[in-house]
């Protein structure tokens, strides 16, 4: 599959334009259209406004000029990452596509995703403490079918795929997010397969040695080779994991969202949680 309709879901922010950089950059040299997608919600304080002024008995005409200035804000703040929307696709010579709709990111940025070969998304911080409790982006990862490129915050990267880290531990997780990362991989100037305790997946699971997935990524045309990490501790993986790709300079790391399919929505597994929670680099993830 080429990736030939990425979708970017941005917000009023300044991590939401790196994103949107980093997507242009990658839509370059895929060939690809770039869509953006703004979910237009009320904030807290403008539904409450309303509500007040519904209670207050006001006339329609008064209601009406009420949601005409919070409709005028909206697109104050939108318009920011709208042009830099706009000026990207110049730069780059992309078609690009501006998408303003009403409603909340959790039902609408879905909904579109599903029609997109790639979501690329912001990892924000979950607004409720319980750990069971999966923030917008994560939720996007089982709804959307799609896989989710995962950007962090943190640490600003000027590009995105250009050298690939793999977490291979021959699971099916692991093996749709390398499929869909496939059209990545062909093009990336390297990719590095990491695994964690090798012999866990090979004795225990039945798994092939992991040179297999290298040779197979090689009939794809791509330049690759094997680290492999022995006695780490589960408690350091995702933290080891994500070390390993800083160190060989990567600007992605491909994994499989490990969980539990009948669960999802209260259990999400404990290395892909602490990658998500301690981001240092984008995730591409499948689920």
């Amino acid at each position: 599959m080429a990736l030939k309709d990425l979708l970017v879901y941005v917000d009023p922010t300044e991590e939401s334009l790196a994103r949107t950089r980093l997507a242009a950059d990658l839509a370059s040299r895929h060939g690809s259209r770039l869509t953006a997608l703004y979910a237009r919600e009320w904030s807290d304080e403008q539904r409450h406004e309303s509500s007040v002024a519904e209670m207050g008995l006001v006339t329609a005409k008064q209601m009406n000029t009420l949601h005409r200035r919070i409709e005028a804000s909206i697109d104050e703040t939108m318009e920011p990452v709208r042009s830099a929307l706009d000026a990207l696709g110049r730069q780059y010579g992309l078609t690009t596509e501006w998408r303003s709709v009403a409603g909340s990111p959790s039902v609408v940025a879905p909904q579109h995703a599903r029609y997109a070969d790639l979501c690329i998304v912001g990892h924000g911080a979950k607004t409720d403490p319980n750990p069971d409790q999966y923030s917008f982006s994560e939720t996007l990862l089982f709804r959307t079918g799609r896989p989710v490129l995962f950007t962090p915050s943190a640490r600003p990267f000027e590009t995105l795929g250009r050298r690939i880290v793999v977490a291979w531990n021959s699971s099916r997780p692991a093996s749709r997010s390398v499929s869909d990362a496939l059209p990545l991989i062909e093009r990336a100037e390297q990719t590095t397969v990491v695994t964690v305790d090798s012999a866990d997946f090979i004795g225990k699971h039945g798994g092939l040695p992991a040179e297999r997935i290298v040779e197979h990524l090689k009939r794809h045309g791509a330049s690759t080779d094997l680290i492999q990490l022995e006695n780490v501790p589960a408690w350091a993986i995702a933290d080891q994991l994500q070390n390993s790709a800083v160190e060989l300079g990567a600007d992605l790391l491909v994994t499989g969202a490990f969980g539990h399919p009948r669960l999802w929505e209260k259990i999400l597994g404990g290395v892909t949680r602490g990658l998500l929670d301690r981001m240092r680099l984008p995730i591409f993830m499948s689920y």
